[in-house]
């Protein structure tokens, strides 16, 4: 996997930049005045990152496997520590399909009613395979999702979700918290 230099990541004008930060030269990257990339955070191959008129804001240690799309007038944050993985589609603006509207982006906006609200996910949250996250979403800190899931409503903090539509499964271990206050504390 061939990554951009800190020089071309600051040619590309994102808003900011951290300091170690990999981006897959193969990944495609729309609206970067608008995203903003914290520290030590990866994006792999073939993702696209396509930042609406409210943003995107990628945290610290984030990682966006291949193939991820994060995508929609909205804001989308992904937030320190969170995680998705590949094929993961993160959605800030949705069409309306009743048919009572046209769809499409080549579509003029008086004859469509697009939905967008802010897509949120939080600290620790880990987003399986091939899960698709909706507008108006937040994933609470330390939630994970199984993979193939839809994520249509809110999840709450520290638990497990699966399924389409995804539902609460179980409690997920608090650990992972204390682990990063070690980790803060030995960074130097």
């Amino acid at each position: 996997m061939a990554f951009y230099s800190k020089t071309e990541l600051q040619e590309l004008g994102f808003r900011t930049v951290g300091h170690n930060v990999l981006i897959s030269d193969k990944a495609s990257i729309y609206g970067a005045s608008r995203i903003d990339i914290g520290d030590n955070s990866r994006i792999d191959d073939f993702c696209v990152l396509s930042a609406g008129e409210e943003g995107i804001e990628i945290g610290r240690n984030v990682h966006v496997a291949v193939f991820c799309s994060l995508i929609g007038q909205a804001k989308i944050i992904l937030d320190d520590y969170s995680g998705i993985s590949s094929k993961v589609a993160v959605y800030s603006s949705n069409d309306d399909y009743s048919g009572n509207f046209m769809t499409n982006p080549t579509v003029p906006s008086e004859y469509t009613n697009v939905t967008c609200k802010p897509v949120r996910v939080g600290k620790h949250v880990v987003v399986g395979a091939g899960s698709v996250i909706l507008p108006g979403t937040n994933l609470n800190d330390g939630c994970a999702v199984g993979s193939l899931s839809l994520i249509s409503k809110d999840c709450e903090a520290g638990y497990i979700y699966i399924g389409n539509p995804a539902k609460k499964l179980k409690k997920r271990s608090d650990k992972l918290f204390e682990l990063e206050r070690i980790l803060m504390n030995s960074v130097v």
